[in-house]
């Protein structure tokens, strides 16, 4: 992030950066996502194209997403466009029905144009317009060219698997709007290429006792999964029991979602969060498990038949639960035995990272301590932090700032320009997320763009959040 001089950091979890855009397709809802990405990712160039020729001859040195309609993808070679790009990605945006219902092998039958995307998603005139995915369609390429071209990185990874393309459409806006640029997402649709991600091998029974660190079950903090999704030749199979129980077997940190309304779904109610897909308010209750199992939310501790018993919003109130682990009482037992399941799980690590310290989730994350061990660390940790939370400044164009009146102050003078990469790199929300203002910083989170517009977007919320918070800074000057 050279030219930002802040105290505040934002771990780059994608070291590489889509900043092309290639558009060939004749749908007019397509074409128009130019204006859409422009604006929301301000360092991109968008091109559109008529010509199947401009487009399979298209090289450049930098990271390129190649959007596709059903009729264009017809026309691309894309061994070709491959070979002349490097760190592309080639996306298929189908208007067709029955594609954005079918698993790959059937599709790709029916459709052999499937085949050549490396991602699919579905698009109507309604909720899944071009306009309203398109941005969740670019990042989702973005961090699929990160995870399998920068292994080595160590990053947090939401793996979502379903054969449809519509759910696919549906469910990412929803989960880049909460996790912004905390994590990353992986889109698998049937079980053999689900065990290749996680395990690194091909078939289930080649997994061994010493399977961390050779797929990519390591990174990833959750599973969103339909329970029905491809496993051999056989297109309906309920893949998603066996996944669950070969990760309750193997990785049991991992909180796993089905989303599904069928019966085997519930059958796994014990195991795994079961999901109503398609039920009205479900992507709204999807938003609150997220939320409340990945540590992107308030720490929870729950029993082990997952019913929370304790909640903390910031690091503080789970400091002042770490001081009652630490007593000799009924409740103190209960707090550590549940601090003990956290541990293991990875909980607390995870829970930082997502709230701005990624630095000490870092530390935290290989030690994995139990007992009183843990909680000294914890609580030795946890007070550095806690000592530093009104300390340590998010620095603008050479100013310190410390509160939300600061804030509110500065960008009504400052240059928009000036706090454009405070708004890509997630640096606002991350630094709201350390000063304990949870719920703004996820309102900030998803706000993107450029100039005057992005400023004023800002200086709306932070005014409007500004009155729920008034008891915990000083009045702005002219209150009473």
């Amino acid at each position: 992030m050279s030219g930002i001089n802040v105290e505040i950091r934002s771990r780059i979890i994608n070291a590489i950066k889509i900043t092309n855009t290639v558009i060939f397709s004749a749908d007019e809802g397509i074409r128009a996502v130019k204006d859409v990405l422009q604006d929301y990712m301000p360092w991109m160039t968008v091109e559109i194209y008529a010509n199947p020729y401009d487009v399979n001859s298209y090289r450049s040195e930098k990271t390129t997403v190649f959007i596709l309609d059903d009729t264009g993808s017809i026309f691309i070679d894309t061994d070709r466009i491959r070979k002349n790009n490097n760190d592309c990605s080639i996306v298929l945006l189908s208007a067709n029905e029955t594609i954005h219902t079918s698993p790959p092998s059937i599709a790709a039958e029916l459709y052999p144009h499937t085949k050549k995307a490396d991602l699919v998603f579905a698009v109507n005139t309604k909720d899944m317009s071009p306009e309203k995915i398109i941005t969740s369609v670019v990042r989702c390429a973005e961090d699929r060219i990160n995870i399998l071209n920068r292994p080595e990185v160590r990053r947090y990874i939401f793996l979502m698997i379903d054969d449809e393309p519509r759910w696919i459409s549906q469910f990412l806006p929803v989960l880049y709007k909460i996790i912004g640029l905390r994590a990353d997402v992986m889109v698998t649709r049937t079980y053999e290429e689900t065990i290749k991600f996680i395990f690194g091998v091909t078939n289930e029974t080649d997994i061994s006792t010493s399977h961390q660190g050779i797929g990519y079950g390591d990174d990833i903090v959750c599973i969103i999964s339909d329970i029905f999704f491809p496993k051999g030749n056989v297109q309906n199979y309920d893949s998603g029991r066996y996944l669950v129980k070969i990760m309750n077997q193997y990785f049991p940190r991992i909180p796993i979602i089905i989303a599904s309304k069928s019966l085997e779904a519930s059958t796994l109610k014990d195991i795994a969060f079961i999901l109503p897909k398609g039920d009205p308010g479900s992507l709204e209750t999807f938003d609150t498990y997220i939320h409340d199992l990945t540590g992107l939310g308030d720490f929870i501790l729950r029993d082990s038949e997952g019913v929370e018993k304790y909640r903390a919003k910031d690091i503080t109130e789970i400091y002042d639960l770490l001081n009652v682990a630490q007593e000799e009482t009924t409740e103190g037992l209960l707090i550590r035995d549940l601090l003990n399941d956290c541990g293991h799980k990875d909980y607390f690590s995870t829970w930082l990272y997502m709230h701005g310290y990624s630095e000490l989730g870092d530390i935290l994350r290989p030690k994995r301590h139990q007992g009183a061990a843990m909680i000294t660390l914890l609580k030795r940790y946890l007070k550095r932090e806690i000592n530093k939370i009104n300390k340590t400044p998010l620095i603008i164009d050479g100013k310190k700032i410390y509160s939300l009146p600061e804030l509110h102050d500065l960008l009504q003078e400052i240059d928009p320009g000036k706090i454009q990469k405070y708004s890509d790199y997630d640096l606002f929300s991350t630094w709201l997320d350390r000063l304990g203002y949870t719920e703004l910083a996820d309102e900030f989170r998803p706000i993107h763009g450029s100039g005057n517009k992005l400023k004023n977007q800002l200086l709306l919320l932070l005014e409007r959040w500004m009155n729920k918070y008034r008891n915990r800074f000083k009045p702005l000057s002219g209150d009473n």
